[in-house]
């Protein structure tokens, strides 16, 4: 019959021969001899449904199955704790603080004594806001959990190292002469490396773990802990610039417009002077003797617990402990967050943070080595 289009030159299987087809059947372009023919376009123009074996899939990144509490903004690109409104509270005291000196203080000290005093206190207040968004936008250090096939092949290990009796879950390793245990995290499947604990906020193994800090948002560890301290430092400095400039402006001038902001001001640097300098110094001490905040508040390197115990990670000098601290070359992220999930091979929550590039023994050797 006339109008009968056939595909690729021959009758479809489907059909008796001189059956004639649906107009809507059609094909664009016939397929090659031999080949199965297309099926029909459904009606309306719809386009056909795909094979199920053929679906596109955006590809998904680590971070979006990451095991740990975390959250995680601009892609994978910034991470911080769950809990971040204390952090938010940082935010708003330094902004609210120094908008006020900013707006009623620096017009009258810069026509009164020096224009040098606004643009000090600018100076201060950028980097202040650099270090607390480094420091809390920053992977502090998460150490990766075992797969599945490593955390079994550890089990098999213990349990052989064990015997009959159950093996403990600790191992000893020598650090210049001082003799450090290594614990079993339960939780990661790992034996910590040394200097390593475990956030129950974040629910995390960090590599030189200080502290969880609800102030700025995350753990601090030893990928932000030099972001950390220049933070609480130049804080300090710019708390006690904003409260002395202040007084002098109550001093100098008549603030019967402005005595309630100026009145704010001082308020919240007298009560934050105290704390913030002393925390400034407390991790000056801290870093001058190359110690972590844990490792004071536990007492690890006390001499109560032994003559012969001390610290195996100070370089005996205060310059040179300040100076690895805050000067070494920064370590690189154990934690492939960005990268993108593999969708021929199954993917679990502790294979998805990047551990199969990073094993438990070279984890050990790397921090061990690192020490000095």
């Amino acid at each position: 019959q006339s109008g009968t289009r056939l595909c690729g030159g021959s009758r479809c299987a489907s059909r008796p021969p001189h059956s004639p087809l649906p107009r809507r059947h059609r094909p664009s372009e016939p397929p090659e001899p031999g080949s199965t023919p297309a099926p029909a376009a459904p009606a309306g123009g719809a386009e056909p449904p795909s094979c199920p074996g053929h679906r596109s899939r955006t590809p998904r990144r680590k971070w979006q199955v990451f095991p740990g509490r975390n959250r995680f903004y601009c892609d994978g690109r910034i991470m911080m704790a769950r809990q971040t409104g204390v952090f938010y509270l940082t935010l708003v005291l330094i902004l609210l603080t120094c908008g006020l000196f900013f707006t009623f203080d620096c017009p009258f000290l810069a026509s009164t004594l020096s224009p040098a005093i606004p643009a000090v206190g600018g100076v201060l207040f950028i980097f202040v806001m650099g270090m607390l968004l480094r420091a809390s936008f920053s992977d502090p250090g998460v150490l990766p959990r075992a797969s599945p096939d490593e955390a079994a092949d550890l089990e098999r290990q213990i349990d052989a190292a064990g015997g009959s009796r159950p093996a403990p879950r600790t191992r000893e390793v020598l650090i210049n002469g001082q003799t450090v245990k290594l614990k079993y995290c339960f939780t990661c499947k790992i034996f910590r490396p040394p200097r390593a604990s475990h956030c129950s906020l974040c629910d995390n193994c960090v590599e030189r773990f200080d502290h969880h800090c609800p102030w700025v948002g995350n753990c601090v560890g030893r990928r932000n802990y030099r972001f950390f301290y220049l933070f609480i430092l130049s804080l300090s400095f710019l708390t006690i610039f904003i409260f002395a400039f202040v007084i002098t402006h109550i001093i100098l001038s008549d603030l019967s417009l402005t005595l309630s902001c100026t009145v704010l001001e001082v308020v919240v640097c007298f009560f934050s002077i105290w704390s913030i300098v002393g925390l400034s110094g407390f991790h000056t001490y801290l870093i001058s003797s190359n110690q972590t905040t844990n490792e004071d508040i536990k007492g690890s390197w006390s001499t109560k617990r032994g003559k012969d115990n001390y610290n195996p990670y100070s370089y005996g000098n205060i310059l040179t402990n300040c100076c690895a601290a805050l000067c070494g070359p920064l370590p690189p992220s154990l934690i492939d967050r960005r990268g993108l999930i593999q969708s021929d091979t199954p993917q679990t929550g502790s294979q998805s943070n990047g551990s199969s590039s990073h094993t438990t023994t070279q984890l050990h050797s790397h921090m061990v080595g690192g020490a000095h």
